[in-house]
C-alpha cells in the first residue's frame, strides 16, 4: 500500500453501510485510514418513545469500530455532544419558536461536523477528510475554487446538505461515493462479506430525535411551552378566525394533516406568525410562491454573484424537492430568487441550494417567501434555467 502518494485520511464513520464502505475503498485505494465515529447526542436526555438507534447508539459505534478492526486501521470516538448540542439543538429549538422551521442536518454539517472532524485531522497528522456522502467534489483551475455537483445517483443526491461547507474545508474533502449507485455500495459490502451492513436498516430520523416526534421534542426542550402558546387562532389570509389550534410552533409551511378545522376544502398552512400566535391556512394554490429572499449565503461555484445581473439557476427549497427553474439577483448581501413558474410550500428556516447544472453555485438560508403571483423583474429568456 504506497501511502506517501495517496495520504493520511481521516474517514467519518458512523456505523452505517455508506460511511463503512467509504472507508473500505479508500484503504483499499491505498490511503492511510483513520476512523473517527462522532457521539453528537446523548438519548437518554431526549427522552422520546424510541429505543437508541441511528448513528450515535452504542450498536453503531461498534460496527464503526468493527470494521477498522477488520482492516486493520485505528478507530477513535470523539464526543461533540456539548458543542453540538449548544448549536445545532439551541437553534433547532429556536427557530421554531421564532415560526421558521429549520433543518439541523445542513447547520450540523456546516459548522459542527466539518469543523470537529478537520480539528482532529490536525492532530492526528490527516492531510484529507473523508465521508459517505453522495456527492462529487473539484477544483475548478479557472478559478481556483473547490466545487461541490450532485452524486451520480440522483435518487441518493446529498449535493443539497453540503451546500455550506467552507471553501478551505472543501479543499481537504473527499467522497469516495460521489461517482458510486447505492446498489454498487451493497454490491461491494456483499463482496467483501460485510453482510450485516447490508442487512442494516438505513436511518432518515433527525438524529436527536429518533422518535421523529419533533413536536413532543419541543415540548420535553422548553418547560411550560405547551401551556404558553395553546390556543392560537387559525386565521385566513384576510383575517377572519377559523379555529384554535395547539400553539404555532407544532405547526410547518405546507402542513396538511392533523389541522383539526374542516373547511369544506383541503386546507394547507400558509404562514407562522408568532408575534400574535397565529397560523394562516388558506387552498393548495394560496401556498404558491413566485419568490423568495435568502440570506446567509455560502457560494460554490460561484465566489458571488455582485454585477452579474441576473443569474440562470435552478433551485432547491428543501431536500426532497425536484428544483425549479428561477434567476438569481445578488441584492445587499442577499439573494432575490424569482421563480419561472410558482412553487409551493417555500419555508423559512430551510435551505434553498442554487445549482448550475450538476454544480452547486452556493445556497442561503430562506427568510421569507412571497406569496401570489408578482411581476418578474425582466423578461426571461427562452432558455432560462436549463
Amino acid at each position: 500500500m504506497n501511502t506517501e502518494v495517496k495520504g493520511r485520511v481521516l474517514v467519518a464513520m458512523s456505523g452505517g453501510i455508506d460511511s463503512s464502505v467509504a472507508a473500505v475503498l479508500l484503504h483499499e485505494q491505498g490511503y492511510e485510514v483513520v476512523g473517527m465515529t462522532m457521539k453528537t447526542w446523548d438519548y437518554a436526555s431526549a427522552g422520546g418513545s424510541k429505543k437508541e438507534t441511528g448513528c450515535c447508539s452504542l450498536d453503531s459505534i461498534n460496527d464503526a469500530r468493527d470494521i477498522a478492526v477488520t482492516l486493520g486501521f485505528p478507530h477513535y470516538i470523539i464526543d461533540i455532544r456539548d458543542e453540538f448540542g449548544d448549536f445545532v439543538i439551541d437553534n433547532f429549538t429556536d427557530e421554531y419558536l421564532a415560526g421558521r422551521t429549520p433543518n439541523p442536518c445542513v447547520l450540523c454539517n456546516t459548522h459542527i461536523k466539518w469543523d470537529a472532524l478537520l480539528r482532529r485531522a490536525d492532530q492526528l497528522g490527516c492531510q484529507y477528510i473523508a465521508t459517505g456522502h453522495y456527492a462529487n467534489i473539484r477544483k475548478d483551475e479557472e478559478t481556483g475554487r473547490f466545487v461541490v455537483s450532485k452524486g451520480l445517483d440522483e435518487n441518493k443526491d446529498q449535493s443539497y446538505a453540503l451546500w455550506g461547507v467552507s471553501q478551505e474545508s472543501l479543499s481537504r474533502t473527499l467522497f469516495p461515493l460521489g461517482g458510486m449507485r447505492k446498489t454498487e455500495i451493497y454490491d461491494e459490502a456483499r463482496r467483501r462479506g460485510f453482510t450485516e451492513l447490508v442487512n442494516k436498516p438505513e436511518s432518515y430520523e433527525i438524529c436527536f430525535i429518533p422518535d421523529n416526534d419533533y413536536r413532543g421534542f419541543l415540548r420535553r426542550r422548553v418547560p411550560g411551552l405547551e401551556a404558553r402558546v395553546a390556543g392560537g387562532n387559525f386565521v385566513t389570509k384576510n383575517g377572519r378566525v377559523i379555529g384554535k389550534h395547539e400553539g404555532y410552533p407544532f405547526y410547518t409551511i405546507g402542513q396538511r394533516k392533523g389541522l383539526g378545522v374542516a373547511l369544506g376544502y383541503p386546507a394547507f398552512v400558509l404562514e407562522i406568525r408568532p408575534d400574535t400566535n397565529e397560523v394562516v391556512l388558506g387552498n393548495y394554490d394560496e401556498l404558491a410562491s413566485t419568490a423568495t429572499v435568502v440570506g446567509k449565503l455560502n457560494m460554490g461555484k460561484l465566489a458571488n454573484l455582485t454585477g452579474l445581473g441576473l443569474v440562470p439557476a435552478v433551485v432547491k427549497v428543501r431536500y426532497n424537492h425536484d428544483g425549479s427553474p428561477a434567476f438569481l439577483e445578488e441584492v445587499d448581501g442577499k439573494i432575490r430568487v424569482y421563480f419561472e413558474e410558482p412553487v409551493h410550500a417555500i419555508t423559512p428556516g430551510q435551505a434553498a441550494v442554487f445549482y448550475d447544472g450538476q454544480d452547486v453555485l452556493g445556497g442561503g438560508w430562506i427568510e421569507r417567501h412571497v406569496i401570489g403571483e408578482i411581476p418578474l423583474p425582466f423578461a426571461a429568456p427562452a432558455t432560462a434555467g436549463h
